[in-house]
């Protein structure tokens, strides 16, 4: 389990520009839905913007704090 606070910190450790709103889905602490905006996604693919929310949360779905990730990423403007 992770808090949506930790969660969030992760993505940002990464993604320092990061807005990130994340809803619990189950209430267990480890099913999200993520929305991620950021200036770094500017010119990406969308599997490129997915992958570099997911690398950033690699050590919590590898540990399994995080099980499930609904996630939607959008460009912000710099």
């Amino acid at each position: 389990m992770i808090d949506n606070d930790s969660l969030a910190a992760l993505i940002r450790r990464d993604l320092p520009d990061a807005e990130v709103e994340i809803y619990d889905r189950t209430g267990t602490m480890d099913h999200f839905n993520i929305t991620v905006r950021s200036s770094v996604f500017a010119g990406k693919t969308l599997i490129e913007q997915h992958q570099l929310v997911y690398g950033a949360l690699k050590g919590a779905l590898k540990d399994g704090r995080v099980h499930a990730v609904e996630l939607k990423t959008l460009v912000s403007a710099s």
